[in-house]
């Protein structure tokens, strides 16, 4: 969420950073409706002076005998108390009206994103690995279906579609990539590995920008629960409404949870096989940092998931985002695309972001230098470190052999008891 404050010292800078993220000036708007609510608050300030003031001379003038004065004041007293009242009414719908926009406005981008529409003006950034080119390269679902060991009919019969159930050597290999993402994230980048919920309050949401705008992407239950589209919601709130010691930045966590998005606007796009689901696991990464860490962080971050595709020998690439394809409440993105041979294409398999102060407002999470007394809110970064389903896509389509068998990462083989290669039918 945008200071009000801050907009007001810098309307047209507010408005240029707005215009390249495609949305119209709101500067003067939001300032106007700012201005209008604090002529109310002040007005309601007065009006209590004024009542103070009445209801001490209502002693006073009983205290003379001057019962008409004495009722006369009853009389002011009790009507700027209604007033007061009708104007805290309003002030509190004014505040509530200016927050709920604030609220829907994306975060501002870096001055290094570079300007676009959509993903086509993304720029590439480094590339990594040479693309495999494989002859009569099968996609994952082919081979996972051969294999005998990924269901997508079974799965829709019991939950519909852009559901998937594996199976055997390939569930096993799932987890395998999970675990071995956790165990490089913790022991060579120093996060604290977290196991959270994936049931979270509509607070947890708005602290991380998913509500209100987003609400549509969300799976509720009926008792008001959100099931989270991503650990960052929770990973990121850890520290809301606290107050923490520079000394204790950056905090780095990492979790691998389910994950859950109704995928609302993606009609006719990945329609088969894993690449988008409702539901999918991922091993999420968020820093907190203060502000002077935060880009050297978000580097660092990218660095730990781009380290992950280099020891699975995935060939991929790194994309800096352009303001028309970045996430709500990213000021600056890079996105980890990696070579699918089986579609002859690179797609995305981690998105890391540094929202700065963005989510931090929101979840009113602060830090205090040493020292000082005053506080700043700190800044947050996510990404997917990695998404573990699209990996599991990857290394379907990077090693599929002639035969239809699997081979294994070699970093992989000890997670799976040894096992070099995936065959047909194995496990059964």
């Amino acid at each position: 969420m945008h200071d009000i404050r801050a907009i007001k010292a810098d309307l047209e800078g507010f408005d240029a950073g707005l215009k390249r993220r495609g949305v119209e000036p709101l500067a003067a708007a939001l300032v106007a409706e700012y201005d209008a609510a604090n002529a109310v608050t002040q007005k309601m300030n007065e009006l209590q002076s004024a009542r103070n003031t009445a209801s001490k001379q209502i002693g006073a003038a009983k205290g003379a005998g001057d019962e008409e004065k004495a009722q006369s004041l009853l009389k002011e007293v009790a009507s700027l108390k209604q007033e007061l009242a009708d104007l805290e009414v309003r002030e509190k719908e004014m505040r509530a009206a200016l927050e709920a926009k604030l609220l829907s406005i994306p975060n501002l981008p870096a001055d290094d994103v570079p300007d676009g529409d959509s993903e086509d003006d993304n720029k590439e950034i480094r590339q990594w690995g040479s693309p495999r080119k494989i002859e009569n390269a099968k996609q994952h679902f082919d081979l996972g279906e051969a294999l005998g060991q990924m269901d997508f009919d079974i799965a829709a019969k019991l939950s519909g579609s852009r559901f998937v159930v594996t199976r055997r050597d390939l569930a096993r290999l799932e987890r395998a990539l999970a675990n071995f993402m956790l165990d490089l994230h913790t022991s060579e980048f120093g996060y604290e590995e977290v196991n959270p919920p994936v049931l979270v309050r509509d607070a947890a949401l708005y602290g991380t920008g998913n509500l209100p705008k987003f609400e549509e992407d969300l799976f509720k239950t009926e008792d008001g629960y959100y099931l989270t589209p991503t650990a960052e919601v929770t990973l990121t709130n850890l520290v809301r409404e606290q107050i923490l010691s520079d000394k204790a930045l950056p905090k780095r966590f990492t979790a691998w949870t389910q994950c859950f998005r109704s995928e609302a606007g993606s009609a006719g796009r990945d329609t088969r096989g894993m690449i988008r689901m409702h539901q999918f696991s991922k091993v999420e990464l968020v820093s907190i940092t203060t502000p002077d860490q935060s880009k050297d962080e978000h580097e660092r971050m990218t660095q730990a998931a781009e380290e992950v595709l280099k020891r699975l020998g995935l060939p991929f690439r790194t994309m800096l985002l352009c303001t028309g394809d970045m996430g709500f409440g990213a000021r600056k993105t890079y996105d980890l695309e990696v070579w699918l041979p089986g579609q002859d294409s690179y797609r995305e398999i981690s998105s890391c972001s540094n929202c700065e102060g963005f989510q931090a407002r929101r979840m009113k999470a602060r830090f205090r230098k040493e020292g000082e007394k005053d506080t700043s809110f700190v800044h947050t970064l996510n990404g997917s470190g990695l998404a573990v389903g699209r990996t599991l896509v990857a290394v379907l389509e990077n090693y599929q052999q002639g035969d239809g068998s699997i081979e294994i990462p070699e970093v992989l083989q000890s997670y799976m008891g040894g096992m070099t290669r995936i065959k047909a039918g194995a496990g059964a």
